[in-house]
Order: C-alpha cells, then sequence, then structure tokens
C-alpha cells in the first residue's frame, strides 16, 4: 500500500489546484478524469511522476515541492573531482 505524501508535497499539489483554478481544470491540464485528482487530494495519494513536469511547467511550483521523494532540492555546490590520468 502507498504511504500518504508528505504534507508539505500535499500542500504543493492543493496549490496547484489553486493555480489551475479547480481539480477539473488540472485534470483537463493531465488529460485525466477529475476523480483522479480528488483521489490523490483526499486519499493522500502522490501526484504521479508522469504529470510532475508538465504541473511544474504550468503553475510554476517546483518539482522539488511537488514530489520531493523523487526530485531533491540541490542547495550545495558540486563537488568537482579532478582527474590526473586517463580512463580506460
Amino acid at each position: 500500500m502507498p504511504q500518504p505524501i508528505p504534507s508539505s508535497s500535499h500542500d504543493a499539489l492543493r496549490r496547484a489546484v489553486e493555480c489551475v483554478g479547480s481539480q477539473a481544470a488540472l485534470a483537463r491540464l493531465l488529460g485525466i478524469a477529475q476523480p483522479s485528482v480528488w483521489k490523490w487530494l483526499s486519499k493522500g495519494k502522490p501526484l504521479p511522476a508522469e504529470y510532475v513536469l508538465t504541473v511544474e511547467a504550468e503553475t510554476g511550483i517546483p518539482k522539488e515541492q511537488l514530489r520531493p521523494d523523487l526530485y531533491r532540492l540541490v542547495t550545495e555546490d558540486p563537488v568537482v573531482i579532478e582527474s590526473k590520468g586517463t580512463l580506460r
């Protein structure tokens, strides 16, 4: 059984619905039925991965907030590793 999504992800999904106007509007945007959106919200289901980038593009809500289990917010500078030889 899938675990309920963290409240921050749930809040991000609710904000996405508000951004587009309604559950039905979000469903139309994603090409799905409105009851699917209702289920995510009422049952604490995560936004399916295949919709995250579309929702991010249309609402401006970062993917890291919509699905922090899939996308990490990078806050540190990347580590640079220098090579002293050639790879074979």
